[in-house]
């Protein structure tokens, strides 16, 4: 792979700031969170106790913003003939990729934020 595509993809892993048990008990919980606005699922889950699930439903929260931004931007693009098919269909398949990535993340026991989005808020995981 190339070194930009490295780069893009090594973001900040903050894994060894959790406990290990956390991270085996919420593995589920954390990974659903990139589904949607199943990002509350971890915070109602336990009382919300979790750090583990925390921050992974704070990155979801955030991937779900972002899908809402890339929702309203392809109703707007739709409307140019050739770029509107286009640029909503590549937006699409970037949040498809981010969601993978934090799911993979999250199943893997990883703290990791996701690539461009994962540290513009600070909600949960406080």
């Amino acid at each position: 792979m190339s070194k930009d595509f490295n780069d893009f993809m090594n973001t900040q892993d903050d894994s060894m700031l959790y406990d290990t048990q956390d991270v085996q008990n919420n593995k589920i919980w954390a990974a659903l969170s990139y589904v949607g606005i199943l990002f509350i699922l971890p915070l109602l889950v336990n009382g919300g106790q979790s750090r583990y699930a925390k921050y992974h439903a704070n990155q979801g929260f955030i991937l779900f913003l972002a899908e809402a931004v890339v929702i309203i931007a392809n109703a707007i693009l739709g409307k140019i003939p050739l770029l509107g098919r286009i640029l909503p269909a590549l937006l699409s398949l970037a949040i498809l990729a981010l969601i993978i990535i934090g799911i993979l993340n999250a199943a893997n026991g990883k703290a990791k934020q996701l690539p461009l989005i994962g540290n513009l808020l600070h909600v949960f995981d406080k």
